[in-house]
């Protein structure tokens, strides 16, 4: 086995190679990374088929990180050691992983107990393994009932990005009334339709836009990370398409 690990922390770096060197038996190779285009870097260089990564690192998140590897070698195990349970984070993964993917995500406050076992299942018995907590994001975010479908979510990066309905529309390649049913519907799923909005002698108490924005934030929806990226995508976006 040929192991890389990412993590931008010195201690946490430190104990994930301890645990890694005294859980994995057939473990050939270790090379550690301080940073996501570090991990890059190495990949490239040597034939690696398992790898820890931390989800925040600078310079490349360890979302952007896994899916340069599963482009050039879908087959890598990954396993995400992350702080973050958001749902910014769970969609990010989920989006990249290929099909018939071996992966895991386990949470650093986990024991070291847990990150034995989830390097083992991973790497060694190759399942996926992922943290009962994560795993109950994951099901909120891909429910269709429970979640936002990806034209909601979409609409709600827009809405964050500041874009106007029109620039919604134009982004999205649909039509005005489109871009404001989508809108409608994700009111609607982060309970901010006009009924269900409280009022008071001020009128209604929340303006939907905003509100949405701040939902987006504070329940994990989207963070900091994400929007950087899909920033990022605005700006190349608008390269294209503005004169």
């Amino acid at each position: 086995m040929r192991l890389l690990i990412a993590e931008d922390d010195k201690l946490h770096r430190a104990f994930v190679e301890k645990v890694a060197r005294n859980t994995l038996a057939g473990l050939d190779t270790l090379t550690m990374a301080e940073d996501g285009a570090e991990a890059i870097a190495l990949f490239g260089e040597d034939a690696y088929d398992s790898v820890v990564l931390d989800l925040q690192m600078p310079r490349m998140t360890g979302v952007e990180v896994a899916k340069s590897i599963w482009a050039r070698k879908p087959s890598t195990k990954i396993l995400f050691w992350s702080n973050y349970t958001e749902e910014a984070y769970i969609r990010g993964i989920t989006k990249i992983v290929p099909s018939a993917a071996v992966y895991g995500y386990i949470l650093k406050s986990a024991p070291a107990e847990q990150l034995e076992l989830a390097l083992q299942g991973v790497f060694v018995a190759e399942q996926c393994v992922i943290d009962r907590e994560v795993r109950g994001v994951q099901q909120r975010a891909t429910d269709r009932l429970l979640g936002l479908s990806e034209m909601e979510y979409e609409a709600l990066v827009d809405l964050c990005l500041g874009l106007t309905d029109k620039a919604m529309a134009a982004r999205r390649n649909v039509s005005l009334r489109g871009a404001q049913s989508r809108l409608q519907h994700l009111y609607q799923k982060l309970g901010l339709d006009k009924a269900d909005i409280p009022t008071g002698a001020w009128g209604p108490t929340y303006n939907s836009r905003t509100r949405a924005i701040s939902l987006a934030l504070t329940q994990g929806i989207l963070n900091a990370d994400a929007l950087r990226k899909e920033e990022e995508n605005l700006r190349v976006w608008m390269g294209r398409h503005l004169t």
